[in-house]
């Protein structure tokens, strides 16, 4: 049995993880890095064609050129979401090919991919560290994945590439457009998904870089996202991705006339708290309740005369429409949601692609995180430290993954707008299942029951207490949704093994996460 040792969070971690010896969360910003950043291999031109043309027949031609073998690392970005075609191909290819045990790194895997539970099952995939939604992470809370699941934010994941906690041996990164030579973007072509951010890390620091296009231009790809000097081969399949698809069940904006009026709540609080002022920015998360807090938000700085700096994304036709309207001066993007957010970022210089490197990682000189005024995000639990989790049910099962979730915490002020129960099961617990964000980090929950501001912000509950909204401690909150469903939730049903780990923005172990009973 593995090890636990008790992090600064209070929880029993794994003190090592797939083999590897891990570093306990001690705090935020109580872990320091020390030593230089991995590096690649220094490559030769001699090695690569002269006139440029990197294009080979198939996938298996390019995967056997980058010596392809069993227990490597391939990566993946996630920018297609639910439309990915390219990765279900990628590994019944290696199937095919006979390698095993490899590792898949994707920066987020989704339904879609829920083929790739029969290559877990078969051995040709040994384990999954990346966001896990939906069918994979339900088989990896059966106890059914060889490997511990690693779950890391967006910007954690460019850290653990960066500071040699992982190393890609194989990057495969579907580009809407490319050259021969390599360059490549995501804002054109006939399945252009917007931008191509996540996988930027994966293109400088890999061993092997694969570019897979359904649409090949002639030399030079312009603009280039993913540049041709990092590519070792280009291949071009019929199909890689339906961004129809990039538009998930998370991101339309919601119906529910609770849900509605605590997105209400939440765009009124920012106004109450002076947070919406010229020149102010946010971020709303891409689930329905955020994308309605937008909605409220517009409509109040309209009232207002109110324009803000930035706003940053993953982009909707909502923060489109602002920026086109004149609500913001800009948008600073790390994923497109819907084709609004591709033609815009194809179209308006003001709406700007970023990655994870600029926007999130926390072994930086600085990021974008913690430049912004006010982030609104969702959460399946949270608990009376205003600790919170985004990840797992309270029954346990792991079907969510972090996204920049844990990066946005940095923001000046966190609203987390939620409702304060789902199907009759209480969202406010005693301890959260999995903790994936300290509660020191967050400043204000909003319920359809009232809003509750962390005690810690006293200057938020200064400048809000006449403001007529409907403030009431997380104790009070909790104990008549509590009386309303019955009493507290059920705790979960779980086995001793522990299957996967949050991690914190810095890599150290948040929180381990553990098996469901059938």
């Amino acid at each position: 049995m593995t090890e636990l040792l008790e992090n600064a969070a209070g929880r029993l971690v794994p003190a090592e993880v797939n083999g590897i010896p891990q570093v306990p969360f001690k705090g935020v910003g109580k872990q320091r890095p020390e030593g230089r950043k991995a590096s690649p291999f220094v490559r030769t031109c001699s090695d690569y064609p002269a006139d440029g043309n990197k294009v080979v027949g198939s996938l298996k031609e390019a995967l056997e050129r980058c010596g392809l073998k069993d227990g490597m690392t391939i990566s993946s970005h996630h920018h297609f979401r639910n439309g990915d075609l390219l990765m279900n191909r990628v590994f019944d290819v290696v199937s095919d090919m006979g390698a095993k045990n490899v590792r898949w790194f994707p920066s987020a895997a989704f339904p879609c991919h829920e083929p790739i539970v029969q290559h877990m099952k078969n051995g040709v995939v040994s384990w999954v560290e990346g966001s896990l939604n939906g069918p994979l992470g339900r088989f990896a809370s059966g106890g059914g994945m060889n490997g511990t699941a690693v779950l890391r934010s967006h910007g954690g994941r460019w850290q653990a590439v960066q500071d040699g906690e992982v190393h890609i041996d194989v990057a495969v990164l579907a580009a809407p457009t490319a050259d021969p030579f390599g360059n490549a973007t995501g804002d054109r072509g006939p399945s252009a998904c917007g931008l191509l951010g996540f996988g930027l890390v994966d293109s400088l620091y890999a061993d092997k870089v694969i570019i897979v296009t359904d649409h090949l231009v002639s030399f030079p790809c312009v603009p280039w996202q993913i540049q041709g000097q990092n590519v070792d081969h280009v291949v071009v399949m019929e199909e890689i991705g339906d961004p129809a698809k990039i538009v998930s069940g998370t991101t339309r904006l919601t119906r529910s006339p609770d849900r509605l009026y605590i997105a209400e709540l939440a765009a009124r609080f920012v106004k109450a708290a002076g947070i919406m002022k010229n020149g102010f920015s946010f971020q709303a998360g891409a689930g329905g309740t955020a994308l309605a807090f937008a909605s409220y938000l517009k409509q109040f700085m309209k009232e207002a005369g109110v324009k803000a700096g930035f706003v940053r994304g993953g982009s909707t036709k909502y923060l489109v429409e602002m920026l086109e309207e004149g609500f913001a001066d800009y948008i600073l993007d790390g994923q497109t949601f819907d084709l609004d957010g591709v033609r815009s970022m194809r179209e308006n210089p003001n709406h700007v692609n970023t990655s994870p490197f600029t926007s999130y990682n926390w072994h930086g000189k600085g990021n974008f995180a913690s430049m912004v005024d006010v982030v609104v995000l969702g959460a399946t639990e949270v608990d009376l430290n205003f600790n919170a989790n985004v990840v797992t049910h309270s029954d346990g099962l792991l079907l969510h993954g972090i996204g920049g979730w844990q990066n946005c915490l940095f923001s000046s002020c966190t609203i987390l707008p939620i409702p304060s129960f789902r199907n009759r099961i209480p969202i406010i617990v005693d301890r959260v299942t999995t903790l994936c964000g300290p509660g020191e980090l967050i400043d204000v929950v909003v319920t359809e029951r009232g809003i509750a501001i962390n005690p810690v912000r006293e200057d938020l509950i200064a400048t809000t207490k006449n403001s007529g909204l409907p403030l009431r401690p997380m104790e009070e909150i909790k104990e008549e949704v509590d009386d309303l469903c019955g009493g507290p939730p059920q705790k979960p049903s779980v086995t001793e093994k522990v299957i996967g780990v949050t991690k914190w923005v810095d890599g150290t172990v948040l929180d381990a996460i553990y098996g469901v009973k059938s």
